[in-house]
């Protein structure tokens, strides 16, 4: 039982990290701190899915799914979890590293905006440093 728990958890906590790679710029936009986290947790993000890298936490949640008497399962997480639900089947590597370069892409631009605001605050402000 609580292996099973203990999987269920590596697996929220495996999605809201996924949900940070991607979306994790626009807390930027708010607080220029969470750069500080969000930077590496993109870079680790992009890395991952344009080499088609396992997470480390996907054999955690299989191995923990095992002990508790269910299968694991082949693959990654995003293949597992997200695909079925936002991704027609079939997906091959070629499409995930387009996944890669989009969350990259994302993240720049969001990176970009708060920049420009942040700037923006600053000139507005008469702090020219």
């Amino acid at each position: 039982m609580i292996d099973r728990l203990a999987a269920d958890a590596v697996v929220l906590v495996h999605l809201a990290f996924v949900v940070f790679v991607v979306a994790g710029a626009l807390l930027v936009l708010r607080d220029r701190r969470w750069a500080l986290l969000h930077v590496p947790a993109a870079l680790w993000g992009a890395y991952a899915e344009l080499t088609a890298t396992i997470c480390p936490l996907t054999p955690l949640e299989n191995a923990l799914r095992r002990r508790a008497g269910a299968a694991g399962y082949e693959g990654g997480f995003v293949e597992h979890y997200l695909i079925p639900l936002i991704y027609p089947p079939g997906l091959s590597p070629v499409h995930q590293r387009w996944i890669g370069v989009f969350v990259v892409a994302l993240n720049v631009a969001l990176y970009a905006w708060a920049w420009r605001r942040a700037r923006g605050r600053r000139h507005a402000s008469g702090d020219s440093a």
